[in-house]
């Protein structure tokens, strides 16, 4: 006759419940030290929450052009945006795409909002410079007069080819640099003045004079200009923000730009070609150079202007040789010139990598970008009107949180202080991962996802729940806590893993087909749907079964809410064991795996 068989061992999390248990609290510790240690302990509040101002666009194709929403054109939308963003001086703005055509703008309180939507909405402002001074971003010392440079290293090449190279001092000295300046101030104002008759000229030339000395005006700008050039500090934002703000097209200014991984500051001369003349640029790699490079293509009105300032900088030194591309007021490039460029077509080269040349050349092309944006809304939100909106979320919060604690502890008595420690373990670990989310991928708490946290309290409560019954059913049958606990556990874990995957399904779902901020509802619920499983597998079920060993549970105290009277369970399962001879022994209990 076979031997009975022998229940089997528990394992993982039930055989150890003190493993499970330590991989959780490493984890909070983990967290919650990585929260403090990058110093965010607060989660990052959203428009609603904080106040400020939420832009959305909708990208628009040009006629003609179906296939211009896509998603390189609208990351180089996202950038130029993110630069002006910046440029407005504020901190802790984020600008993304959402869905495959619109883009989100929340920009903080302390923004003015028309100021903000200027910005925003316009075209972005792309312009080809000469370059007049070039220098390190930091101030200049006082005492410390630039020295002179033959060469500038650094500049990629608008030629065939180029080494790159990046100068350390400026690349002419004081003097020359002034009369650099004030030849540039004349020249629009030269070609504006009418020009002498021939027997003016001719006696003038009979009489030889010296040179005319610039106008006292002409020659008190360059100095200005020369002056706010060497206090100017590129290192610093709100300096770089405000180098060349409001400088006409046709005025020489200021501009920021970087070079590799440090600042540099330029003066630069009117505007020789503007972005609306670039056709079309992109970056590609040269095959037979093994090199990336950016080419461009004109228009036909650009390529006669990008001819005749590209055979006027050929014939000039470092870095007067050179012209600058300003995208907003910021130098993306300044590669020199060795002759003129005609034919329309150009080429920069000179130590880019794929990302750098490709970067570039959607910044060149945005001038000609066949996409147009439309605001599809604007919502402002004073900080006082947040400060409530957060308030009245968090009562709600709590107001539910309360609901939920009195009808544990009324119904399941002593169980209930476990489903409350395993909430406020759920909670530590939310808190914890959107707080560092909001640094590591920009996530914001809006009011919608502060919903998300409070229905995820009701999905929590409920896995609990679910293992309770399930409990209470084991010993109603008859069967004491220990063996009660392991045998409903299997049929819990699949109740609670099969509502918790449709409660997330549905976030996904809601987080893919929807833009704005009911995206921070579905990422919310999402984000506590699984932190639910985790909570249950590695903490609720753990402790439940270290406290089906104390004397309180097991014993079915009438306050431990397992009560076999309160409960109206059946007598204990007993099963009778017959001898070798056939006669029957008095009954057993079931061991229970």
């Amino acid at each position: 006759m076979a031997a009975p068989k022998k229940g089997r061992r528990p394992t993982g999390a039930q055989g150890r419940p003190g493993r499970a248990l330590a991989i959780i609290l490493i984890a909070m510790v983990a967290l919650t030290a990585g929260m403090f240690l990058t110093k965010q302990t607060t989660p990052r509040l959203g428009i609603d929450l904080a106040g400020g101002t939420s832009i959305t666009l909708k990208a628009k194709s040009e006629p003609g052009k179906p296939d211009a929403i896509n998603e390189t054109n609208m990351n180089t939308a996202v950038g130029i945006i993110e630069r002006r963003v910046n440029g407005l001086g504020v901190s802790e703005a984020e600008v993304q795409t959402q869905g495959r055509d619109h883009i989100i703008v929340n920009i903080p309180k302390g923004t003015n909002e028309k100021q903000a939507r200027e910005q925003v909405g316009t075209t972005a402002q792309l312009y080809f410079r000469p370059v007049l001074a070039f220098a390190d971003g930091a101030p200049a010392a006082p005492e410390a007069t630039p020295s002179p440079s033959a060469s500038s290293s650094g500049a990629p090449k608008a030629e065939g080819s180029g080494k790159p190279s990046t100068p350390a001092t400026p690349s002419s000295s004081a003097t020359s640099q002034g009369r650099v300046l004030s030849e540039a101030l004349k020249a629009p104002a030269a070609t504006a003045s009418p020009s002498p008759s021939a027997s003016e000229s001719k006696k003038a030339d009979d009489k030889a004079p010296a040179p005319t000395p610039a106008p006292s005006g002409v020659e008190a700008a360059a100095a200005d200009l020369q002056a706010k050039f060497a206090a100017l500090d590129c290192t610093n934002e709100a300096q770089r923000a405000a180098a060349g703000k409001g400088a006409k097209p046709e005025d020489a200014t200021l501009a920021c730009g970087k070079r590799g991984d440090t600042w540099g500051k330029w003066i630069l001369g009117p505007a020789g070609v503007a972005g609306t003349d670039v056709k079309d640029a992109k970056g590609v790699i040269d095959p037979q150079r093994g090199q990336w490079i950016v080419t461009m293509q004109f228009t036909d009105k650009g390529a006669d202007k990008f001819a005749k300032i590209t055979g006027e900088l050929a014939t000039k030194q470092m870095p007067q040789n050179q012209f600058a591309i300003v995208l907003d007021g910021e130098v993306v490039s300044d590669p020199s010139v060795s002759q003129a460029l005609t034919g329309g077509n150009a080429e920069i080269s000179g130590g880019f990598t794929q990302q750098t040349a490709q970067d570039l050349g959607n910044m060149l092309s945005y001038g000609a970008l066949p996409l147009s944006f439309s605001e599809d809304s604007v919502t402002t939100v004073t900080a006082a009107l947040g400060g409530e909106q957060l308030k009245a979320g968090l009562i709600a919060g709590a107001i539910g949180l309360i609901l939920v604690v009195i009808y544990l502890l009324v119904y399941y008595r002593g169980l209930a202080f476990i489903a409350i420690v395993s909430l406020l373990v759920s909670a530590i670990l939310t808190y914890t991962i959107m707080a560092l989310l909001g640094k590591g991928i920009g996530f914001a708490l809006n009011l919608p996802a502060v919903c998300g946290a409070i229905v995820a309290i009701g999905i929590t409560a409920d896995s609990f729940i679910v293992y309770f019954e399930r409990i209470r059913d084991e010993i109603r049958e008859g069967r004491t806590l220990r063996p009660a606990v392991e045998r409903a556990w299997p049929r819990a874990r699949r109740t609670i893993l099969v509502s918790d995957f449709v409660s997330f399904l549905a976030a996904a779902v809601l987080f893919i087909v929807t833009v704005g901020k009911v995206q921070g509802f579905a990422f919310t619920l999402g984000l506590t749907t699984v932190l639910d499983v985790v909570v249950v597998f590695l903490f609720t079920k753990p402790i439940m079964t270290l406290m089906a060993r104390t004397k309180f549970f097991s014993s079915g105290h009438p306050w431990s809410g397992l009560d076999p009277k309160r409960l109206g369970a059946k007598p204990p399962l007993r099963r009778s064991r017959r001898t070798g001879s056939g006669s029957v022994t008095a009954p057993v209990d079931v061991k229970e795996a």
